[in-house]
């Protein structure tokens, strides 16, 4: 079975480009890689809902907490099949956001490190023991900064009149709690070992022994 690794960062923060270096490095080195994003517009009809409620398209689901985080959950568990499939076809699936990510951007909405939650106790509970989606070997955080991250995601915006900012991206607040949520997960081991990559000073990313070998 190949191994299961998970690009995790903010918005912006690199991990698209990450994902196609990394499967080009491997490929490059014999090694068979397929790749999958979530959450899966276009293609769940949870994600699709979940970000109707990042508009403000889905009423007072746009303010809750728990309500989002059981859709991002529900469009991971009918992908469940799909990522075991892919494993077993290929020596490495590599995606880009998972489970963490959850547990991240939640925490941030209850107020971050700073205030003792346990959310993302709540999100292993019921993706990793209650839907039963696949554990990740190893997870990768891209310590891109806010600012940067920031630019990035507005940039995207600015060029694509059909992708306005959500309100995720939108709360510079809520994406510095996020960010330090996702340094907190990482210390913990949370779900697997992590790696910690901080980028150059361009913003690109060098891809060390730990995260390619």
């Amino acid at each position: 079975m190949g191994r299961l690794i998970v690009i995790e960062g903010l918005d912006g923060s690199g991990k698209r480009t990450l994902t196609q270096a990394l499967a080009a490095r491997w490929q490059a080195d014999g090694r068979t890689v397929a790749t999958l994003a979530f959450p899966r517009y276009g293609l769940d009809v949870h994600a699709d809902l979940v970000q109707d409620a990042l508009y403000g398209r889905l009423g007072d689901l746009s303010d809750s907490i728990y309500g989002p985080a059981v859709l991002f959950a529900l469009d991971r568990r009918a992908a469940a099949g799909q990522i075991r499939d892919l494993r077993q076809a290929h020596d490495v699936l590599l995606l880009d956001r998972y489970v963490t990510s959850n547990a991240a951007y939640g925490s941030a909405r209850l107020g971050g490190p700073d205030r003792p939650t346990d959310f993302p106790a709540w999100v292993r509970a019921l993706e990793i023991d209650r839907f039963g989606v696949p554990v990740p070997d190893h997870q990768i955080l891209l310590a891109t900064s806010v600012e940067l991250a920031g630019q990035r995601a507005r940039n995207r915006a600015d060029q694509d009149q059909d992708r306005a900012l959500d309100r995720f991206e939108a709360d510079d607040g809520l994406q510095r709690r996020t960010a330090a949520m996702y340094r907190r997960l990482a210390e913990q081991d949370y779900l697997s070992p992590w790696t910690v990559l901080t980028p150059d000073s361009d913003g690109s990313f060098s891809l060390p022994a730990a995260v390619v070998g």
